[in-house]
């Protein structure tokens, strides 16, 4: 296992000497963002998700969700092309092109069953390239703790929280979350963010300090994976947009505290700060 590296701490000056790809040309030079999840009780979350990848710079938005919300999903994000899973969970011949082609995929936001995706994660991963990357989330870790061999791509970031890091450890991950993430990532060769914490699997570290209490919400998990999903379509490397996507998530919970307090605002208040979150820095 490669040496854990002492955690840097995620500040602006850090992001700063470490700068997103400046965007050029038009909608395709952003990537395009492959949101698929939303079981039929929970499209939303796949909502919160493509939203924050649009405003963390990704230039086109994909969103497959349980077949019944495709059409009205479509209405509320006129921007995504919008696509139903068939009726058992699976993808649809549309979806295995869209995952082939798609530069990011984020993956298991509002599924509910780890069974189906399972199923789900072993078609879609199976049909995007070595490269594609890939944001993996909610159920999607739990099918991956139960089968490690999923993940076939290079290029992925796996954004736990503490549940569904424990599933991922197999045990509690207990308070050195720091060595939770570092083990993680050199565990599925892929970078890992819980809880404030980003670790690389060459044992490179970081740690964001921004968050508080009010993250902790509904839905909150959703749009931190979009940030991730978006920052990579516009060329960020892994590590890279796990920090940014940390930092951009929590201080737009900082922004909205003076309005709503600590603990009263809403993950989709979240969204309409990342744009200009990531624009102060």
């Amino acid at each position: 296992m490669p040496n854990r590296s002492e955690e840097r701490v995620v500040t602006p000056g850090l992001l700063r000497d470490w700068p997103l790809p400046s965007p050029t040309g038009d909608k395709t030079s952003r990537g395009t963002v492959l949101v698929i999840g939303g079981a039929r009780c929970t499209p939303g979350a796949v909502l919160l998700a493509g939203v924050a990848a649009m405003r963390a710079g990704a230039g086109r938005l994909q969103l497959a969700v349980a077949e019944e919300s495709a059409v009205p999903l479509s209405i509320s994000v006129p921007e995504a092309k919008v696509v139903g899973l068939t009726p058992d969970g699976a993808p649809s011949d549309e979806v295995l092109e869209m995952s082939a082609a798609a530069d990011v995929i984020a993956l298991g936001p509002g599924l509910d069953d780890v069974d189906r995706t399972t199923r789900l994660m072993t078609a879609v991963l199976g049909a995007a390239g070595r490269d594609t990357a890939v944001v993996l989330d909610a159920y999607a870790l739990g099918a991956l703790s139960k089968d490690a061999g999923l993940l076939r791509q290079s290029r992925a970031v796996l954004t736990p929280n503490l549940v569904e890091a424990g599933h991922l450890l197999g045990r509690d991950p207990g308070d050195d979350l720091a060595g939770a993430a570092h083990e993680l990532a050199v565990r599925h060769d892929a970078v890992v963010s819980v809880h404030g914490h980003i670790a690389a699997p060459d044992g490179s570290a970081w740690r964001e300090e921004s968050g508080d209490a009010g993250l902790g919400t509904s839905g909150s998990g959703d749009v931190r994976a979009g940030i991730v999903a978006g920052l990579l379509a516009r060329g960020a490397e892994p590590a890279q947009a796990a920090c940014w996507a940390a930092f951009a998530h929590a201080v737009s919970g900082q922004r909205l505290a003076p309005r709503f307090g600590r603990v009263g605002f809403l993950a989709r208040e979240l969204v309409d700060q990342v744009a200009s979150t990531i624009a102060s820095v």
